[in-house]
């Protein structure tokens, strides 16, 4: 969307964010499922319904994570990363009527919302191979979901800068990733052997438009993102994106 979308986006929550102070962190889970197509990789996108969280941006299938998905280690403890698995499945199943195997997940990046956020999600992202069969059978409810389709990376960043669809940083820079690789054994094998990334999102409002700060930012610890140095951060300006990044 344009610049003033995001920056309006941004005030209207920073002006909540006095009035009701920080909302608490929800887990979740989300899951891209991709595809091999015409020499390039391809990955499922949904649009959200535009009465919920998120509503009208286009993400990945996923969702807060249920009592239901709870998964204990051998010991009897609560093992993390299997119940995020857990709804990384059901989710795909819920609404893109997608079977994903939790055996074939890799987690490759974790995130947290700034505290503005309405609600704050915090996410676990995994990547998988859709299973034969299931990518030309994908069925949303038309409820909470409102549309589906398989795009390759680029394809959706340059629809987000076209204005044809809205994307989050993390679903932005997920897909910015993905870019990086052009079939799907190149992308879940490279995922696999990085170490997961974790993003504790921080946003600053600029004339040019909000920029997300990360870890590793000269910006980050002030929140001002005129202090010279490295950069890891994404500026979302009206007509394009802009990441930097800077030995992180």
């Amino acid at each position: 969307m344009s610049e003033h979308s995001d920056s309006r986006r941004y005030d209207a929550w920073t002006r909540r964010h006095a009035e009701r102070g920080t909302a608490e962190l929800i887990p979740a889970a989300t899951v891209l499922v991709l595809r091999d197509r015409d020499d390039d990789l391809e990955v499922l996108m949904l649009r959200k319904n535009s009465r919920i969280a998120f509503g009208g941006m286009w993400v990945f299938p996923g969702g807060r994570i249920d009592d239901e998905d709870a998964v204990v280690d051998a010991d009897g403890q609560p093992d993390e990363l299997a119940t995020a698995s857990a709804a990384a499945v059901r989710e795909a199943a819920e609404e893109a009527d997608i079977a994903v195997d939790p055996d074939t997940l890799v987690w490759f990046s974790h995130w947290v919302p700034p505290p503005m956020t309405p609600k704050r999600f915090s996410t676990f992202f995994f990547a998988t191979r859709a299973a034969p069969g299931e990518a030309g059978d994908v069925a949303i409810d038309d409820g909470e979901i409102t549309d589906h389709a398989w795009m390759s990376p680029t394809t959706a960043m340059a629809r987000r800068d076209e204005g044809d669809i809205e994307l989050a940083p993390p679903t932005w820079m997920s897909l910015d990733l993905l870019a990086t690789w052009h079939s799907t054994d190149e992308a879940l094998s490279a995922l696999d052997e990085m170490a997961p990334r974790f993003y504790e999102t921080r946003m600053v409002r600029t004339d040019d438009g909000p920029v997300a700060l990360w870890a590793g930012d000269a910006g980050y610890d002030s929140g001002d993102p005129a202090v010279p140095g490295n950069r890891h951060r994404l500026t979302m300006l009206g007509d394009r994106y802009v990441v930097e990044r800077t030995n992180c």
